[in-house]
């Protein structure tokens, strides 16, 4: 069982950030990843298969992206992401080593996949 279905079993809701859509869009058009879709369609897919709703990113938590305690991460996306899951009391599931291990220091809940 997956992490987001293991997750979704326990009856945990599961969002996705709106900043996901366009991390995902910056991805595909420099390059980065290969994808048959185009962003939109990806991100629209991926909402309705795995039946998540969206996290909207707000001015509070854009300004709280700039202050998080003790975290030396550079990636401003990764920061948004940490500043949500802060921000709404949730857990974000990642493979990020960097937000893993803020995680383990108590800053975040994360979930490793």
């Amino acid at each position: 069982m997956t992490t987001l279905a293991s997750a979704k079993a326990a009856g945990r809701p599961i969002f996705v950030s709106a900043v996901t859509a366009w991390e995902m869009a910056m991805l595909l058009a420099r390059g980065r990843i290969s994808e048959t879709k185009t962003a939109e369609r990806w991100y629209n897919d991926f909402r309705l298969e795995a039946d998540i709703d969206e996290q909207p990113v707000t001015a509070n938590i854009f300004m709280a992206s700039c202050s998080l305690p003790q975290l030396a991460h550079k990636d401003p996306i990764d920061r948004i992401l940490i500043a949500t899951a802060r921000e709404n009391d949730l857990t974000i599931i990642t493979r990020d080593r960097a937000i893993l291990s803020y995680g383990v220091a108590g800053h975040v809940r994360t979930l490793a996949c």
